[in-house]
């Protein structure tokens, strides 16, 4: 199993699980984010941090730690 802050620019994955509670995990779920969802990895910052993502049409900006929380295949 890896996590999205693992998957190289330029590829689609599935999200399979989302890990976290409460608050965090809301937040990821309220940005689109949730089980079966389809991510495309646009880009990756210089320092590594933020990771813009493509979910369910639009554009996104995760910072490292909250994708470490988001398992896919």
């Amino acid at each position: 199993m890896r996590t999205l802050r693992e998957v190289k620019v330029g590829e689609t994955v599935t999200v399979t699980k989302l890990r976290g509670e409460g608050a965090v995990k809301r937040r990821i779920m309220d940005m689109g984010i949730t089980k079966g969802t389809p991510v495309y990895l646009r880009k990756i910052a210089p320092l590594g941090d933020p990771v813009e993502i493509t979910v369910r049409g639009y554009e996104l900006s995760l910072r490292k730690a909250d994708a470490d929380l988001i398992d896919v295949e």
